[in-house]
């Protein structure tokens, strides 16, 4: 079972882990109603190294990207329910819409993306390319979205 840490215990911790020869992988998401999509996506990201951080959007970072309305759950309630996955080693909350900043902090091995990216379309490629570190696409086909679950059990409310 991963841990829910600061930035700072992240850094930290991934010096100690670089000090024992294991490799860093890096993820990142929302994560807002946690569905079979999201852990496909992160034992992908798991698979691509020896430790995995993931780092899941504030409450307004992620109301920023996905509108008004969300998230459903407060970030400490997601963060600690990805920490719960066995994949998952580290995970850290992050207040910024993108995770350029993280990455330069912790200068992961592999910064992992879900299947609706290319390694051209990532947004963060060109940090990733300057750090000399790589991107992996992984994860299943992306027929899983928290916006289709949340319309759904919507529609299942009988108010």
């Amino acid at each position: 079972m991963g841990r829910v840490v600061t930035e700072n215990e992240l850094v930290a911790l991934v010096a100690a882990d670089r000090g024992d020869g294991k490799s860093i992988a890096f993820a990142n998401g929302c994560f807002d109603v946690l569905h079979v999509g999201h852990v496909r996506y992160l034992e992908g990201a798991r698979r691509e190294a020896d430790r995995l951080i993931v780092a899941v959007n504030d409450d307004d970072s992620e109301r920023a990207l996905k509108g008004e309305g969300r998230p459903i759950l407060p970030a400490a309630a997601r963060a600690e329910l990805v920490a719960a996955l066995r994949c998952v080693d580290y995970v850290v909350i992050f207040p910024e819409t993108s995770v350029e900043r993280l990455l330069r902090a912790v200068v992961p091995d592999v910064h992992c993306k879900g299947t609706d990216y290319t390694a051209e379309t990532v947004p963060e490629r060109d940090v990733m390319r300057a750090l000399g570190k790589r991107i992996a696409i992984v994860g299943d086909p992306k027929s899983h979205a928290t916006r289709d679950l949340i319309e759904q059990i919507r529609g299942l409310d009988p108010r």
